[in-house]
């Protein structure tokens, strides 16, 4: 007798929001084209820089993407079996930890 395995997909759930913020962090943190930045463009409307040095130093939207990557990674962990849960975590560590690596070669070459 043949025995039918029904596979079970993933529900959306608080998980679900990991991807979405892994996605927010995305479009606020990158480049689109030569000069498009959402974060860049955000920031300036609301009177702060984007970068120290004008165009130039520690570009401060990569920092401020933390804000989203940061709970997306703990979200990601914590609820891994909701949809896009898994993939919001690992996308969203590795950007956290990439950030974090050009933060620091970016201040050793400052000094």
């Amino acid at each position: 007798m043949k025995t039918i395995e029904v596979k079970k997909t993933k529900e959306l759930g608080v998980g679900s929001i990991s991807f979405a913020l892994c996605l927010i962090g995305i479009l606020f943190t990158f480049r689109f084209g030569n000069k498009f930045c959402i974060g860049d463009s955000i920031l300036n409307n609301i009177g702060m820089t984007a970068w120290t040095n004008g165009e130039t130093g520690i570009h401060y939207t990569m920092i401020y993407s933390a804000i989203f990557f940061i709970p997306s990674f703990i979200i990601g962990h914590i609820h891994p079996d909701n949809r896009g849960a898994k993939a919001g975590g690992i996308i969203s560590g590795f950007l956290s930890v990439l950030i974090i690596l050009l933060l620091i070669t970016t201040i050793i070459s400052f000094l």
